[in-house]
């Protein structure tokens, strides 16, 4: 009882002093669900209260409490959370921060869009909304007033480069990004998109065939041939080892950087594992209403930037090896935070106050093995040819 009290009384602290919260009970219940979802590691509200000191004696009651406030109509999550990301990246020392742009389907009938900042291996979320739909490709206006929202909330006199896959690859997405938000953009495109050169007319990304190993950067190009729209700039590489094809667009000159800030992308795939399987499970949740969905990802949000922050000042202390066994860093920081949350509660270890995210380049670079590392830096090695088309 004492360890979840102290935990209580940390998260309190910290997200008590946004002026966002209508009733202080809200608040309580919020923090009740963190400290269940980081002790169980599961969505499940039933585990959650086991963990949670009311006046309530049965279980029953504790559970019904949750599913109250997450089908609160009265709870706006982004309008709560915003106030803390925003606070969290205030202090980002970095001239650049990347925001990846992904969905991801929950059992087929629920589709989590989500804007996440890219850290250190893993992506924050920023801002999401789920909504009620089969498949994960999603109308470009789903999205537009969720990437608004995102611009608002973005560090002064930081250059905000947005990431995203395939299914992203928009002109209006394109032009939104730069006249609207002010932003740049690195998205994959397919190898049936349509590019068009001077003096060479129109052809397919598909025609230009790539040797393993190779890279080729065209500069001033115009692309989508029924809605011609340029110039931008393209990036085509064919992988050394595995021979996958790459297909950046950007709207700044392509380099080989090109290819190493959208590989950054991957990172809110790792976080979508977070949520999932490799984490919190969300896909054992029972809960199917869309907005009582989006309250639970503020909840996993609020722990993932909890932990995430924790895992940066252990790191930052040179306590990583206290909770992490490995000689370099293996683990995430979510999964640093995390084990160090639960270790200082029984050991009697300091809960950090902090809920910032550090621009500062990693300390601690993630490592899986000496081997994969060294066939990751192999892999972005490449022969380059350029051409630029401006007239």
């Amino acid at each position: 009882m004492e360890n979840t009290s102290r935990l209580y009384n940390a998260l309190v602290t910290l997200l008590g002093q946004s002026k966002q919260w209508a009733d202080i009970r809200h608040l309580h219940t919020l923090v009740w669900m963190v400290v269940g979802l980081i002790h169980s590691g599961s969505v499940n509200l039933t585990k959650w209260t086991m963990y949670i000191h009311s006046r309530a004696v049965f279980a029953q009651s504790k559970q019904r409490r949750f599913s109250r406030w997450l089908h609160n109509p009265r709870i706006n999550p982004q309008r709560l959370y915003s106030p803390l990301i925003q606070e969290a990246l205030n202090r980002w020392e970095n001239e650049l921060l990347y925001l990846s742009l992904d969905t991801s389907m929950l059992w087929n009938q629920y589709c989590l869009i989500r804007v996440a900042v890219v850290y250190r291996g893993r992506a924050v979320p920023v801002a999401w909304r789920v909504l009620e739909h089969s498949s994960s490709s999603v109308k470009i206006g789903s999205y537009f007033d969720l990437l608004l929202a995102v611009s608002r909330l973005m560090p002064d006199r930081v250059k905000v480069v947005l990431l995203a896959d395939r299914g992203f690859i928009n002109t209006q997405l394109m032009k939104y990004v730069l006249a609207e938000l002010g932003w740049h953009y690195r998205i994959r495109i397919k190898s049936d998109f349509w590019l068009w050169r001077p003096g060479k007319g129109w052809s397919q990304v598909r025609d230009f065939h790539l040797k393993r190993g190779e890279a080729l950067l065209l500069q001033n190009v115009w692309i989508h041939k029924t809605e011609s729209f340029g110039a931008v700039n393209l990036g085509l590489a064919c992988e050394g080892i595995s021979g996958e094809l790459w297909y950046i667009v950007s709207d700044e000159p392509t380099t080989l950087q090109t290819f190493r800030e959208y590989g950054l992308r991957f990172d809110i795939e790792e976080s979508f594992l977070d949520d999932k399987s490799n984490g919190f499970e969300l896909e054992s949740c029972e809960i199917r209403n869309a907005s009582a969905l989006s309250r639970l990802c503020f909840v996993l949000g609020i722990a993932t930037l909890y932990l995430t922050a924790q895992g940066t000042k252990v790191v930052a202390l040179g306590k990583r090896r206290f909770v992490d066994p490995h000689w370099f860093r293996g683990n995430s920081y979510l999964k640093i935070g995390w084990a160090w949350v639960l270790t200082a509660l029984t050991q009697g270890w300091e809960l950090f106050e902090t809920l910032i995210l550090s621009g500062k380049p990693d300390p601690s670079p993630a490592m899986a093995s000496r081997k994969q590392d060294e066939q990751k830096r192999y892999r972005l090695e490449f022969t380059v040819r350029s051409f630029d088309y401006a007239c």
